[in-house]
């Protein structure tokens, strides 16, 4: 035991350490190896212009909004001491439940490792209630573990348990809000999901998911201040980012797999490589053509590539040039 906590520790600094330049990438985000950038389009010169979802009038139906399958804590099944606790009484729906427990100034991270060795690293913030963290890495064995910054980079453990998870399906953990994915039935971004798709079927997967998509890209715009200035551990508010109308990559990216999570698409927040630089984008699952694992555009007529945020900021003409086939992306983590 001795011996796994110092393995667990030097991970965690490890893990730690990457994800330290995770959103900054965001700022130059479209760079390639050879350290060049896409044009920016900010202002959306080609003519797009900005879309608002319809509100209902006296005349139109009453918006129904989604019933949102929130994750909860019940605590039939825990793992728990006087710092913190992790419930996993849903594990086969996709996610855990921490929260820490003791009030503090020191930095607390959870450390989960999923069944092919991958490690995510996430905070918690003492004193806040239960936060939802995705099983991603589908069935099998998942180590967890909560730590405590004790100097520097350095962090002791202080509760961790080992779970054999079998789950219910393959989209059990990109249908839910998440830390990262935070949304519920009262979210404006559920709301907003839901007056774009008000009409269509619900096995018109195309038209809703180019309802929402061109929504984002055309309402948000990219935040280079906050780009430039944000610090490790951001983690988006896609309500705020719609109301400031801006955001960076993360913010594009959790945004959109809100507003698709809400209308039951089963939608991946990935993170990863645009060359050399850390990026977010999304991939999103559709019964004809599986998951769309690198990233998806819709040209018009078949969906291609996704990135919200080079949608929103590339003209067309440049955007598939930098796109290409997709190989310019590397998937890393997802959500």
């Amino acid at each position: 035991m001795f011996h796994k906590r110092l393995y667990l520790m030097a991970t965690l600094v490890i893990v730690w350490l990457f994800l330290v330049g995770l959103l900054a990438g965001c700022e130059t985000i479209g760079g390639d190896s050879n350290g060049s950038t896409f044009p920016s389009n900010t202002n959306n010169s080609e003519g797009r212009e900005r879309r608002e979802p319809s509100h209902t009038t006296e005349a139109s139906p009453i918006l129904e909004l989604p019933e949102i399958k929130l994750p909860t804590a019940p605590g039939t099944a825990v793992e728990k001491n006087d710092q913190a606790v992790i419930d996993f009484s849903n594990i086969q729906d996709g996610y855990i439940m921490a929260k820490y427990l003791e009030s503090t100034d020191m930095n607390i991270r959870l450390l989960l490792t999923m069944p092919n060795g991958v490690q995510y690293t996430y905070s918690l913030i003492p004193g806040r209630d239960f936060e939802a963290f995705p099983l991603s890495g589908g069935d099998g064995a998942y180590e967890v573990g909560i730590f405590k910054q004790a100097e520097g980079t350095r962090y002791s453990m202080v509760l961790s348990a080992t779970l054999d998870i079998v789950l219910i399906n393959e989209f059990a953990p990109f249908l839910r809000p998440n830390q990262f994915v935070n949304f519920n039935q009262y979210s404006d971004a559920v709301r907003i999901a839901a007056e774009l798709t008000q009409g269509l079927a619900t096995d018109a997967f195309v038209d809703r998911v180019e309802a929402i998509y061109n929504f984002v890209i055309s309402n948000i715009e990219y935040d280079v201040e906050l780009a430039e200035t944000v610090q490790t551990g951001y983690i988006p508010d896609i309500d705020e980012v719609l109301r400031r109308g801006k955001g960076i990559c993360f913010d594009y990216a959790a945004l959109m797999a809100a507003m698709l999570r809400s209308q039951g698409i089963p939608t991946k927040l990935v993170i990863g490589y645009t060359g050399e630089l850390y990026h977010a984008w999304i991939s999103v699952y559709s019964e004809e053509s599986g998951w769309m694992d690198n990233i998806i555009f819709f040209d018009g007529h078949d969906w291609q590539l996704m990135d919200p945020t080079v949608g929103a900021n590339v003209s067309s003409a440049n955007l598939m040039d930098y796109i290409g086939d997709g190989t310019n992306y590397t998937a890393k983590f997802f959500y």
